[in-house]
Order: C-alpha cells, then structure tokens, then sequence
C-alpha cells in the first residue's frame, strides 16, 4: 500500500499505478514512458508513487529520479489546472518577457519560490525558448500561444481563466 494518501484516495492512487504498471510489463516499456504514464494519470510524479514503482520492478528509486530531475518535462510537485509557459529566450527576454512574468505572478499572489496558486487553479512557468520569436513576446497559456504580449493581455487572460468577468466588457 502506499502510504501519501487515505482511505479511497489511497486505493484509487494504487488502481491507477497498478495499471500502468501492468501496461508497462505488457509492452516492454522504459523508465521514461512509466513516468511519463505516472505524469499523465496523477498530474505529477510523487515521491511515494516512484517508491512504488521501484519496489514492483525491483529498480532503485534513484534511477527513476534520475531521470525525473534531468527532464524538465516531469514534475515532482502537484502543477494547476491551468498552465502559463513564459518564454524566456533570447528574443522574449529583449521584448521584456521578465518583466511580465513577474506581473503575472504578482497577479497570482505568487511569492518568488511559488509556481503554483494555493487553489491549485494556475501553475506558472518558464522555458528558455518557444520557437517563436517573431511574435516574441510569447506566452502559452493551456497550449495556446499568445504573442506579442503585454501586462494588459496577460491579466486579462488570467481573469478569464479565474471566470472573472472584464469590467471593460
């Protein structure tokens, strides 16, 4: 059993680790595609769903974080419903994409070692650079890209996703 949750939580949290181990073992995969199904069902890896897994397969924990903390794709923390990628290239970064970074998590009311509201409703991140530098700068938001970027644009997206309504609409 695993001990990071209670009652149902807990079985239901097994269940779906149960079954992607089950697929692995089926098709032969690696450690990357087990995590990336961990990723997928949970929202992120938890230490005890690697402890898990480890034990099932009989592979030490430390390889799996291994690759965890090498992928910036995997997340050892619970990330928001909604996702904000900021790109921080090079291009961005010239356009002031730091500084509306640091509106939008003002915004937020998130503090510099935060990245996710309390409400768990938006995570906020960076990457070094989207491609798109031409519309720079750009801002994914739920997989939507937002180029040429202002403080405006962003909030105003940010309200959007928090279902407040506009005042200038």
């Amino acid at each position: 059993m695993l001990p990071m949750a209670r009652g149902e939580v807990l079985l239901d949290v097994e269940k779906k680790l149960n079954a992607l181990l089950n697929k692995h073992i089926a098709e032969e995969g690696n450690i990357i595609s087990i995590l990336q199904d961990i990723e997928a069902s949970l929202g992120y890896i938890s230490e005890d769903a690697v402890n898990w897994v480890s034990k099932k397969l009989q592979i030490p924990a430390s390889r799996f974080f291994g690759v965890v903390t090498f992928y910036a794709q995997f997340h050892l923390t619970p990330r928001g419903k909604n996702i904000i990628t900021a790109c921080c290239g090079t291009a961005c970064h010239v356009k002031g994409s730091e500084r509306l970074l640091n509106g939008v998590r003002r915004e937020l009311g998130l503090s510099d070692d935060e990245d996710t509201t309390k409400d768990k409703e938006i995570t906020v991140e960076k990457v070094n650079c989207v491609g798109a530098c031409s519309i720079a700068p750009v801002f994914i938001i739920n997989k939507k890209v937002h180029g040429k970027s202002s403080t405006d644009k962003l909030i105003k997206e940010i309200k959007t996703l928090r279902g407040v309504k506009d005042e200038d609409e």
